[in-house]
């Protein structure tokens, strides 16, 4: 089944829990999972559901939250839960925000980090033939989830809280993953009746369902994996988040024709983009915005964020590429060189022992162990360009802004402060100066010093 493109679709999602037991200053829903916060991916999934409107409901206890969701949709479409009297409460404060909405809404939740579009998208299609559909999922132990009460043709009685349930209850298995879709006007008008007559005095959203029936509603379940609906409220189950994603998307590349040797070592971000026939060695990091092209090799122990990699490049082992980092065909950006903030022309190589930063480096350029880009006047970056096919001796310190013309010779352990010209030999160091017999005799003298104060 498809989504009717004639109906309108909305998402409330709720980020106003307090998080106290991931015992972090940061509140939880901006902690990340494979480098993208659990808020941005809640959103995430409500535009790839073709959202028309997205509500996030925030805390007063977090600003950094409202602030966080407000710069993804808009200052009318966050609203805040003050006091925070249970999901009811929390939905319910949406109600404005949604008042000119005329479509269905369906309540997700940001500190779910694998809750995805493709995850949510069963519940909308549901909703399109029936009144209200919940999101349901079968637990290996159901603890203190809410049951959901089912018949056999997956129409929902009624979701009891845990600590409302009965024996009988609380030996179902079908539990309640707290996602919900209903037409927006029904929705809020069945939350006007929720009340808080409860163990927690609080308003349930889950009430609802109960209420709907009473109307002679048929609400219905569908369901998705225990792991896909999970929640994080803790540092554990942050970890446990993350480690489900990293071997998800492991795997998808590996199905994509990327050769990794030993995939539990390579960490991805959430737009990481490699492109199939590219070898991947074990313990290498990709931070955000990491693009990787056919044939390239990153070795072990690299680290890339922010950085492009050409086709045929080859990278590390212990380098690090920086935001900015463009590597062209064939580059080698070879053992504890790092590099930022500079295009790399193809075939240029940069094989040991060097910093780059700020800059641009032509094709073939070959760029010798110990060579610094010195970028940073203490004030303000400087660029350095390096023309093609220009050659540059070890231990050399290219003080910005400087151009080395294409063709030229640096002589190793120079300090260029200068422009050089294309084709030209330059070199600044001191004349070597040799004093014969001078070592022997300063040998001799030393020794004899020595033998003297025993």
């Amino acid at each position: 089944m498809s989504l009717d493109s004639t109906i309108k679709r909305a998402a409330v999602i709720l980020a106003a829990g307090q998080g106290t037991r991931m015992k972090s200053p940061l509140p939880k829903v901006l902690h990340k999972v494979g480098g993208r916060t659990m808020l941005d991916r809640a959103i995430d999934a409500a535009f790839d559901l073709g959202c028309d409107r997205v509500v996030v409901v925030v805390g007063n206890h977090s600003p950094s939250v409202g602030i966080a969701a407000r710069a993804r949709v808009g200052d009318q479409n966050v609203v805040v839960q003050d006091p925070p009297l249970g999901t009811g409460h929390a939905v319910l404060a949406a109600r404005d925000a949604l008042a000119d909405f005329d479509g269905q809404v369906i309540v997700t939740y940001a500190d779910c980090p694998l809750m995805s579009a493709e995850v949510l998208l069963p519940v909308f299609e549901m909703a399109q033939t029936t009144e209200m559909v919940v999101l349901g999922f079968e637990a290996a132990d159901p603890g203190a989830y809410g049951r959901l009460v089912i018949s056999q043709n997956h129409n929902l009685y009624a979701i009891v809280e845990a600590k409302e349930a009965n024996k009988e209850q609380l030996a179902i298995t079908a539990c309640n993953s707290g996602v919900l879709a209903c037409d927006c006007a029904v929705l809020f008008s069945l939350l006007a009746e929720v009340t808080n007559d409860n163990a927690k005095g609080e308003y349930y959203l889950t009430d609802v369902v109960a209420l709907a029936r009473k109307r002679d509603l048929m609400p219905q379940v569908t369901f998705a994996s225990e792991q896909d609906v999970g929640g994080v409220n803790a540092q554990g189950e942050l970890a446990m988040m993350e480690a489900v994603w990293q071997g998800r998307t492991r795997q998808a590349f590996l199905r994509d024709g990327v050769t990794m040797t030993a995939p539990d070592t390579v960490w991805f971000s959430w737009d990481t983009k490699i492109a199939p026939g590219v070898v991947i060695e074990p313990n290498v990091v990709f931070g955000e915005g990491v693009t990787v092209e056919s044939g390239a090799v990153i070795h072990a122990f690299s680290h890339l964020e922010g950085a492009v990699v050409g086709e045929g490049a080859l990278v590390g082992p212990y380098a690090r590429l920086r935001p900015g980092a463009v590597l062209g065909r064939q580059v080698h950006i070879g053992n504890f060189v790092e590099v930022k903030n500079v295009t790399i022309g193809e075939g240029a190589k940069a094989n040991h022992l060097a910093y780059l930063g700020d800059g641009e480096v032509g094709a073939k350029v070959n760029i010798g162990a110990g060579t610094i880009f010195c970028n940073y006047d203490g004030y303000f970056k400087h660029k350095t360009i390096i023309g093609d096919g220009a050659f540059i001796g070890s231990n050399s310190s290219l003080v910005a802004p400087v151009t080395i013309g294409a063709g030229a010779l640096v002589g190793s352990g120079s300090v260029i402060t200068e422009d050089v010209s294309a084709d030209a030999l330059a070199f600044a160091r001191s004349r070597q100066s040799e004093k014969p017999g001078w070592a022997a005799n300063f040998r001799a003298v030393k020794s004899a010093e020595k033998a003297s104060k025993k």
